[in-house]
């Protein structure tokens, strides 16, 4: 539980922490309030509290690194991420942890898109931000069923925390596709649950105008390392082919000469050239298509990695009604028809 300068809700929020969580640390992330005072005295309350002081803030990133390296440490078998302003609903936690202890997933987010209050609650320009980062963190992950990855409301499983980097992860900002990109990386399977979206008494931090950038950047760099990690380091692909020369074809080949068309016609005011344009519509074509294969190709390689649990799929598992293999099955492979049956649905006529 991250906190930075947080001292009129982080007591609030520690207090609503359901009493089966066996530890609740909070990260004191520099504050220059009294949020570090307060934990304290909800430690000497509850003994659940375990507190990491950062003396200086060193970003809410650093600080999660922190948290999940302290349960690394305590051999927690599951952690989840709360933030300290109380924008996460307790309520949602039990959904949360539900695919990883029945080993459906080793990640698990939250969803407050899919939540039927979400239009009422999260404000319009959250919800414009959240869709363009959503188009690029699929690219820098490889969920491509990802939904509201900005949402921090997740859990992990000690066996994914001991796999990955965790501590070269951003410090800043970006963390939430960080952490996934080094999950599909790993070839590890993420879960989607809905949360209530919760916008209280909390001052967001975040300014737009610089978040947005920074963040695009740093999705494009983890794209990179993933397509270099996962299929040219750890096993080949030729995927990763497919995307270098569809985007070497657009900045090399389509690029040049559509500057070239530009400059010529409109600049100099010469005769339209026609072989520099038609070179620019070849390449681009040839280069979108095959981009498009890339993505097609990557999109099939990762289908096995994400499943959506959607509440009447975690209605099913509490009561026995599904299990993990029915949850699982269908984000693996296509269903086999049993002897005698056809999937081909019959044509009326």
């Amino acid at each position: 539980m991250p906190a930075h300068n947080e001292e009129r809700l982080i007591a609030k929020t520690i207090g609503a922490v359901p009493g089966f969580v066996d530890r609740i640390i909070v990260i004191n992330d520099g504050s220059a309030d009294r949020t570090l005072e307060i934990v304290r005295e909800c430690q000497q309350r509850d003994p659940r509290v375990v507190i990491v002081n950062h003396g200086v803030n060193q970003g809410l990133g650093q600080s999660i690194v922190s948290g999940y390296l302290k349960s690394i440490e305590l051999g927690l078998d599951i952690t989840v991420t709360m933030d300290g302003d109380g924008q996460m609903s307790p309520d949602d936690l039990p959904n949360v942890i539900d695919p990883i202890a029945r080993g459906v997933a080793d990640y698990c987010k939250g969803n407050r898109l899919l939540h039927r209050d979400v239009t009422n609650t999260m404000p319009a320009y959250r919800l414009f931000g959240n869709a363009g980062l959503t188009f690029l963190t699929k690219f820098a992950t490889g969920y491509w069923q990802l939904m509201d990855p900005q949402c921090a409301y997740a859990a992990i499983s000690r066996r994914a925390l001991a796999a990955i980097p965790i501590d070269k992860m951003t410090r800043r900002y970006g963390y939430n596709a960080d952490i996934l990109n080094m999950l599909n990386v790993h070839n590890f399977r993420v879960a989607m649950v809905e949360v209530k979206p919760v916008y209280g008494d909390a001052i967001s931090g975040i300014k737009l105008r610089s978040y947005i950038p920074r963040v695009s950047y740093l999705l494009m760099r983890l794209f990179g390392r993933r397509l270099i990690h996962k299929y040219l380091v750890r096993n080949f692909n030729p995927l990763c082919l497919s995307y270098i020369t569809g985007m070497a074809l657009w900045l090399f080949g389509a690029l040049p000469f559509a500057i070239r068309v530009l400059y010529v016609y409109l600049i100099a005011g010469m005769e339209f050239p026609q072989t520099s344009f038609l070179c620019f519509i070849l390449l681009a074509l040839a280069g979108l298509q095959i981009l498009l294969s890339a993505v097609q190709y990557d999109m099939e390689d990762n289908r096995d990695l994400f499943i959506i649990i959607d509440n009447e799929r975690q209605v099913e598992l509490r009561r026995g009604a599904a299990t993990i293999e029915t949850i699982a099955a269908p984000a693996l492979k296509p269903r086999a028809p049993a002897r005698g049956e056809s999937l081909v649905e019959p044509v009326e006529r």
